[in-house]
């Protein structure tokens, strides 16, 4: 079981400097019979209750908030009061995030919240419960102010706190063996596996993005915090013109080395670093090479000494942070997604791993593609997958609804989206990762409606004649250029 940290403990984890707001309380009839001694349903000894709680933790509620500074970020943080009656939600402490959810977005800060909640507050009955619509409604309007949620959960988080405040979140942080669910420990099954309710459980199951340590919860934090609201944010025009960076001599020379940045593609290169468009996409590691047949494209592209995501992400980023799982219980290996800093620009990624795409691995990109639409960051993709994975347990899991709806919104993206085929391009399964109008190909890959020895078998071709087949199939990176299927093939870098 971890440590429980006080309300202000845990915000001298993240941030030195803490103004907190004093509360107004609301006024009217309504408020003054929730805030009667005994509370909203006359729960006989809840107002002594209540003073005991703050006489014990010197808070007069569960909830605390106020201005902070996170790093250089100012930011809006929330800390729960864990030993004031379990950390419940009251009609108090609903006015208190309510009001923390409104500064966040009247300010345009992040709003970080540290939470330590055993659930709504029995004492209150049904009045209690429906803080959570209260606090559903202030996320909503955060989100439609494209305002970041950052959520840091504690020991315990569980109940109504985790299904609004946590699990809401955009960036969902966790302390390790924290205890998470929705469900708390009394109320549970008696038979319930306790390791199911904790934090590496949740995230084992695509709940939260990351467990972090104490020491180092404030680089985490103040990473999310900088990421989702700097100067390198930049809203994108969906009308604007063609932005990105071009590489010339890309269909050229069918057997040569491809040619480096040319003078128009430098000028956009700079537009992009800028903020003033997509970001452009990574140098290429491997071959420089362009390959002669087909074949050589695929035997390239399925090389085991290939440079691969994370090779591409370590170049390109100097620093990232990873977010996982899709929210749905599950979590692909082979998905790597995040946001990085490149050139002082908060850029999110998604990035296959050269695995058969699971279906929560595309849940998982689509969802990294809608917040960076909500926080106005640009989107890098690398695409590598021989292709969805296509077996009994994908179908159950809803591999096509998977695949369809990162499509949507790839095509629906409200930002930006950059992508580079680094390896295989194994049909659907790949495409749904490329921009339209703005992907690009290393020389060591290749793009194909469908695999070679696929294609011949389904034409009952004879093995020696997969070469050939994949010469009729135009999959080379120098084939994509000339069908307008990419833009360009990147050049290493000088």
């Amino acid at each position: 079981m971890a440590d429980r940290l006080s309300a202000r403990a845990a915000i001298a984890l993240i941030c030195d400097d803490f103004t907190e707001t004093v509360p107004v309380e609301r006024q009217g009839a309504l408020d003054e019979q929730q805030h009667a001694p005994d509370g909203p349903i006359g729960w006989e000894g809840y107002g002594a209750q209540r003073a005991a709680a703050a006489r014990r933790t010197g808070s007069t509620e569960s909830v605390v908030y106020g201005d902070a500074t996170v790093g250089d970020r100012a930011c809006v943080v929330i800390s729960f009061e864990f030993g004031f009656l379990g950390g419940s939600l009251s009609s108090r402490a609903g006015d208190r995030l309510e009001a923390a959810y409104d500064r966040a977005r009247e300010l345009g800060r992040p709003l970080v919240s540290l939470i330590a909640t055993g659930g709504s507050r029995m004492q209150e009955g049904m009045i209690a419960l429906t803080q959570l619509q209260r606090v559903a409604a202030a996320s909503v309007r955060l989100r439609d102010a494209g305002v970041a949620q950052i959520a840091v959960l504690r020991d315990p988080t569980t109940g109504g706190g985790w299904a609004t405040l946590g699990a809401g979140a955009d960036v969902i942080l966790a302390l390790p063996s924290a205890q998470v669910g929705f469900a708390g420990s009394r109320v549970r099954p008696l038979d319930a596996d306790p390791s199911a309710y904790t934090a590496e459980a949740q995230l084992a199951a695509g709940q939260i993005d990351e467990i972090v340590a104490p020491e180092d919860l404030r680089e985490a934090v103040s990473f999310w915090a900088a990421a989702a609201a700097g100067d390198t944010r930049t809203r994108f025009d969906a009308t604007g013109g063609d932005s990105g960076t071009r590489f010339d001599g890309a269909g050229e020379d069918h057997s040569g080395t491809v040619e480096p940045l040319g003078d128009s593609g430098r000028a956009e290169a700079e537009g992009a670093a800028s903020g003033s468009g997509p970001v452009p996409p990574p140098f290429a590691l491997g071959a420089p090479s362009l390959p002669r047949t087909g074949w050589d494209a695929v035997t390239q592209a399925r090389a085991p000494g290939r440079p691969h995501a994370r090779a591409y992400l370590d170049a390109y980023f100097g620093r990232r942070r990873t977010l996982s799982g899709d929210r749905c219980g599950g979590v692909d290996p082979g998905m790597l997604c995040g946001v990085g800093m490149h050139d002082g620009r908060a850029v999110a990624f998604v990035a296959q791993c050269g695995t058969a795409t699971l279906p929560a691995g595309y849940r998982t990109a689509a969802r990294i593609v809608h917040m960076a639409g909500r926080l106005g960051l640009p989107v890098l993709t690398l695409i590598d997958t021989p292709g969805a994975a296509n077996d009994a347990a994908a179908e159950r899991s809803g591999a096509g609804a998977a695949i369809a709806e990162l499509f949507a919104a790839v095509a629906g993206a409200r930002t930006p989206v950059t992508s580079l085929l680094v390896g295989e391009g194994g049909s659907g399964g790949a495409l749904a990762l490329a921009a339209p109008g703005n992907t690009w190909a290393t020389p060591d890959s290749y793009f194909s409606v469908i695999a070679p020895e696929l294609a011949a078998a389904i034409l009952k071709r004879r093995p020696e004649q997969v070469p050939g087949t994949a010469d009729q199939l135009r999959l080379r990176p120098q084939d994509l250029v000339e069908l307008g299927v990419v833009r360009g093939i990147v050049a290493p870098q000088e």
